[in-house]
């Protein structure tokens, strides 16, 4: 008896690999280990934990400042995660 796979749909794994990216770790999207340890020492672990944090929250963690939180918006953005004021807006 032939057995008959049950296709994926596209929404299904569209979210599948969604829930894969935001569980990715700080140090996966490549930030600098500096950088990863000031997320890691408040708790930020992963891409839906930074996602989670604001800028001020960010911002106020020891020896992170504005040059380690642009690093960090980079990473999120080649990622595809991209901050309301630089989204590309189509004419």
């Amino acid at each position: 008896m032939a057995r008959t796979r049950i296709p994926i749909s596209k929404a299904e794994e569209q979210a599948r690999l969604l829930r894969e990216q935001l569980d990715l770790s700080t140090a996966e999207i490549g930030l600098t280990v500096r950088t990863t340890n000031c997320l890691e020492e408040k708790g930020i672990f992963t891409v839906r934990d930074l996602l989670h944090s604001t800028p001020k929250q960010l911002l106020s963690i020891s020896n992170f400042g504005e040059k380690t939180l642009e690093e960090v918006y980079l990473a999120l953005e080649k990622k595809g995660y991209y901050r309301p004021s630089r989204q590309t807006v189509s004419a």
